[in-house]
């Protein structure tokens, strides 16, 4: 009779310690993006807290919460794409020796936030028409206008403080940019407790209360960061405050490589929040099943993108310092650590859906009206818990490929497969053939398998290993002299 350790073969041991050790292994992964990761999930954690207060609140303002927020998050996400491809100019710069050119870079995306901020602004009224376009019910709209107007309002805010958390992100420092978010967690959720349900002397302002308090906690965390990176530390290093002149050039490399990363974003969301307007049309129920997917899908989905950081980060220092085979170390890994994390998500999805989908139930609720909406949110956590797996590939892949600059062909990828995979058979499917809500989910699966196949052939192909984002030549300004004891030097010339 054959006999088996209870532990791992000893290779095998040996195999992921080295890992661990070695420049770009799991060790510089985790410590890049497990901060990251929570920082995702602290976002995740107040989106998920307000969509629950809302679901205790009424049935009405959960379902005109997520679409809402997710319209309001679509129309800002083309510019937080772009805003937030700064990383990979910080970790190019990095890696290329050139530490001054990295103020320079953070300015030129604090020019172009509060830009986009002010268009933002301008289209908080029109979420009305799009409401009513979309068929929903009134007093369903009512809520939802609201809810975005207030979002698109103060936007400034996130593009502004994710313009500036790229300035830790591309140096690989993500502690600071955890500990902020933690913060702006902890004064979202009681702030929005209060706003919903008028508690402590504040007015009772359902879904306004909730978006207010989203707002606010977004501007406090915006004065944080200002505080932490305008530091004279930081000036010394990197010019963050006297490489404010506005680069000509340097903008137009933050479009042009920015530009299709935004617009991956911006279909992306895109099709997601078509997805959910065309849901609605099936009515109250299916909207509500599929809210509570995405709820729970995004709670366990947000702190995936902290892996994806990471290793555009480390693939981007890894570029810029001429040696593409450490950024192939860093996919490698992060690919490991993520795999481990959101296979064991789409595990309990399959194994526990009813108490998942339980603790969307309000007290006073109808039983049986929940009892239905529960019933098709089971079935759709399967669905969450197959592309989940898949999805594991597009987001480290992608990473990669946008830590080498490789956007335009993202952005393209994304532009013909939300169209030609979501958007077009899912109008067709409900709208024309009056097909039903697993139909609808099937597409979106579909096209989450279809983007992590392409990502990979893409990467295998090896293209992004010969790519830059920043210029060859670096200005012997731009050029620090390695100092012992300061952060950001100790590795430049």
């Amino acid at each position: 009779m054959p006999h088996y350790d209870i532990f791992p073969p000893m290779s095998l041991l040996s195999q992921f310690q080295s890992r661990w050790s070695k420049p770009n292994g799991y060790g510089d992964v985790l410590r890049i993006s497990l901060p990251m990761v929570i920082s995702m999930g602290s976002h995740t954690v107040m989106l998920f807290t307000d969509r629950l207060f809302l679901g205790h609140y009424s049935l009405d303002a959960i379902a005109a919460a997520t679409p809402s927020g997710m319209l309001a998050f679509m129309f800002m996400c083309f510019f937080t794409g772009i805003v937030g491809f700064n990383n990979t100019f910080v970790a190019q710069y990095i890696g290329a020796g050139a530490p001054r050119r990295v103020g320079c870079a953070l300015w030129q995306t604090l020019y172009f936030s509060v830009g986009a901020g002010m268009i933002l602004a301008a289209l908080s009224p029109i979420g009305g028409p799009i409401f009513r376009m979309a068929g929903h019910e009134p007093e369903v709209q009512k809520l939802e206008s609201v809810y975005f107007a207030i979002l698109m309002l103060g936007s400034i805010f996130p593009l502004l403080h994710d313009g500036l958390a790229s300035f830790y992100s591309g140096r690989g420092l993500t502690r600071v940019i955890m500990v902020i978010n933690l913060i702006g967690m902890t004064v979202n959720i009681p702030l929005n407790y209060m706003l919903i349900n008028g508690l402590y002397g504040l007015p009772e302002l359902g879904v306004a209360g909730s978006a207010l308090a989203t707002v606010t906690s977004h501007g406090v965390m915006l004065i944080l960061f200002v505080l932490v990176v305008f530091r004279n530390k930081n000036e010394a290093v990197y010019g963050v405050r006297s490489r404010r002149r506005f680069d000509r050039e340097l903008f137009a490399r933050l479009l042009k490589f920015g530009t299709p990363a935004g617009l991956q974003f911006f279909m992306e969301m895109f099709a997601f929040t078509f997805f959910l307007l065309m849901i609605g049309r099936l009515g109250r129920n299916e909207l509500a099943a599929t809210n509570m997917a995405f709820a729970l899908n995004t709670l366990c989905f947000m702190p995936m993108i902290g892996f994806a950081i990471a290793v555009s980060t480390l693939v981007g220092q890894a570029i810029g310092r001429g040696r593409p085979e450490d950024g192939v170390t860093a996919t490698h890994s992060a690919l490991h650590l993520t795999c481990a994390y959101m296979w064991t998500v789409a595990l309990i999805f399959v194994l526990l859906p009813t108490p998942l989908c339980n603790i969307f139930q309000s007290p006073g609720q109808d039983p049986a009206e929940f009892a239905a909406v529960r019933s098709m949110a089971v079935v759709l956590l399967r669905f969450v818990a197959l592309y989940s797996i898949l999805d594991t590939f597009n987001v480290i892949y992608s990473g990669t490929l946008k830590g080498a600059g490789d956007t335009q062909f993202i952005g393209w990828t994304v532009l013909i497969l939300t169209s030609t995979v979501m958007v077009v058979p899912i109008y067709l499917a409900l709208v024309w053939f009056h097909a039903g809500l697993y139909t609808a989910w099937s597409f979106a699966t579909a096209y989450v398998c279809l983007m992590a196949f392409i990502f990979y052939i893409r990467y295998r192909q090896g293209r992004w290993k010969t790519m830059l984002v920043i210029e060859g030549r670096r200005p012997a300004a731009d050029l620090v002299v390695s100092r012992p004891g300061v952060p950001g030097t100790d590795e430049l010339y």
